[in-house]
């Protein structure tokens, strides 16, 4: 499983509130099918497939569009591990353990 950290900001926006463009892009995100996701107050964990990912990502980038956005850009960082199953929470927990030592 693939785990990516998402940041969309939109410009060219009304105001210097984003929170509703925020709401559209979670509300996206619950329909796409095969991913888990975590809003953070900087922006979007989600894990899936690399494919289901990127399927996420592009909609992602686009919904600022679909809300009158004049301009988008967008941060994305993926990690892909492919040699042990990986996820948000193993990673924390390999974390957490490494604390308590």
């Amino acid at each position: 499983m693939a785990i990516a950290e998402i940041t969309v900001i939109p410009i060219g926006t009304a105001t210097t509130s984003l929170s509703g463009y925020v709401a559209d892009m979670q509300r996206t995100l619950s329909s796409v099918e095969g991913i888990n996701y975590e809003m953070t107050a900087m922006g979007t964990i989600i894990e899936g497939s690399i494919d289901r990912l990127f399927d996420a990502i592009q909609r992602l980038h686009e919904c600022p569009f679909q809300a009158g956005a004049g301009r988008v850009s967008t941060v994305v960082k993926i990690d892909d591990r492919r040699d042990q199953d990986s996820s948000v929470a193993q990673k924390l927990e390999s974390v957490r353990a490494k604390l308590n030592t």
